[in-house]
């Protein structure tokens, strides 16, 4: 939560000054785009990486490196040093090393608590993560930057070394892992971790319609200014009001993610926060009105934080302790790719179909991925695979 607050002031002030230093439409939006090269480049890594270290050094390790970068970076800031090639490298490392940090943090938290706990676990985690960045962080960054170019950056490097002591302070024995086969590398461990997920079909099922849903998703934040702005001409007070109703969703599917979980299985709960996304998303594109945005954003919010919760429990649940982290890379790496292809194809659906296509078409997509879960539906039992199935999984007889 510490950490995700100072990342909440990062991301806003980096575009901020990204303008400053240039009025290039797309010099600024690379910097937005270095955020999600290093999980395509590094993404399958950091899972391998994170599957053979211990886990909570690294989460630390990790965290005070990425705390010491930016503070190097708030000094060249306030300095005036600051420049658009120092944004992009700052962007790219950062994003880089994340890659590491949210493998192991994934694979950690079975260590925590009983796998039976898992979904309160992280519901109780991402509700606390937007409330910080979502609520708390966003209304500071004005107040900072009144202080001086530098300071929410400043501020983000200590959240970062915090965030360091707080998992350092853990006390908990790592995971078991067997030794690995002769000869093995990287790259083959990688390849068993894709083989894994691939050969689970719920959690093949569930990785697919996130993918559906993450480019309907890229396609509507691409667009969504032009959306509130001008199809609906409501202003800058409309976008605000949409992107709070959406924050305020969020925190309420926090809160009801785990219920609806025990009442209906973890497959049918997505299967339920995805038919809700997608009539919402009809609601926000066809309606031409502020309350039906505002009303569409907060059942959107909500039914993603259902969603986010209860995917990242059955990928837990479902994931030998041994190769959580590669699973989880696999996992994030294919359905991340998602959201830079929705934001193209949103800027080319507004482009053609008018500025209310890419609510339509992030509808169609959401659509796919409740039907492409459908064959997935059963009972859900949270399931460790068996010994055999991970020698199998990393080719071993």
């Amino acid at each position: 939560m510490v950490s995700r607050f100072g990342d909440a002031l990062r991301n806003s002030a980096l575009p901020l000054l990204a303008v400053r230093l240039s009025d290039e439409p797309l010099v600024v939006a690379s910097v937005t785009a270095c955020g999600y090269v290093p999980w395509l480049l590094f993404g399958l890594l950091g899972g391998a990486v994170a599957d053979r270290v211990d886990q909570r050094r690294a989460m630390w390790a990790v965290d005070t490196v990425r705390g010491l970068l930016v503070a190097v970076f708030a000094l060249a800031v306030g300095l005036g040093h600051a420049s658009i090639p120092l944004l992009l490298a700052l962007a790219f490392a950062l994003t880089t090393l994340q890659t590491l940090f949210d493998n192991a943090s994934t694979a950690l938290l079975p260590s925590l608590v009983d796998r039976a706990a898992l979904g309160g676990a992280n519901a109780r985690l991402m509700t606390g993560q937007q409330i910080a960045g979502g609520l708390l962080a966003a209304p500071l960054v004005p107040l900072l930057l009144t202080a001086g170019a530098f300071m929410p950056f400043a501020a983000d490097a200590s959240t970062f070394l915090v965030a360091a002591a707080l998992v350092a302070s853990l006390r908990i024995r790592p995971p078991e892992r067997g030794p690995r086969p002769p000869g093995s590398t990287l790259r083959t461990e990688i390849g068993a971790g894709l083989r894994a997920l691939w050969g689970d079909r719920t959690l093949r099922a569930t990785c697919q319609a996130t993918l559906l849903c993450n480019i309907g998703m890229g396609a509507l934040i691409a667009t969504m200014a032009l959306h509130v702005t001008r199809w609906l001409g409501v202003g800058n007070a409309g976008y605000a009001a949409a992107m709070t109703a959406y924050s305020a969703g969020s925190i309420t599917g926090g809160f009801v993610a785990q219920r609806l979980a025990r009442r209906t299985g973890r497959v049918r709960a997505l299967l339920v926060a995805g038919s809700v996304q997608t009539a919402s998303l009809l609601l926000i594109g066809s309606v031409r009105h502020l309350a039906a945005l505002v009303t569409g954003m907060l059942l959107l919010g909500a039914m993603n934080m259902v969603w986010n919760v209860n995917q990242v429990t059955l990928m837990q649940q479902r994931s030998p302790a041994s190769m959580t982290g590669r699973i989880a890379s696999a996992f994030r790496t294919s359905s991340t790719s998602g959201a830079p292809l929705g934001a193209i194809l949103g800027g080319a659906a507004a482009r053609l179909y008018g500025l209310n296509a890419p609510a339509l078409l992030a509808a169609a997509l959401f659509a796919l991925a409740v039907t492409s879960l459908i064959p997935a539906r059963k009972p859900d039992v949270p399931v460790v695979a068996r010994a055999d199935d991970v020698t199998t999984a990393l080719g071993m007889r």
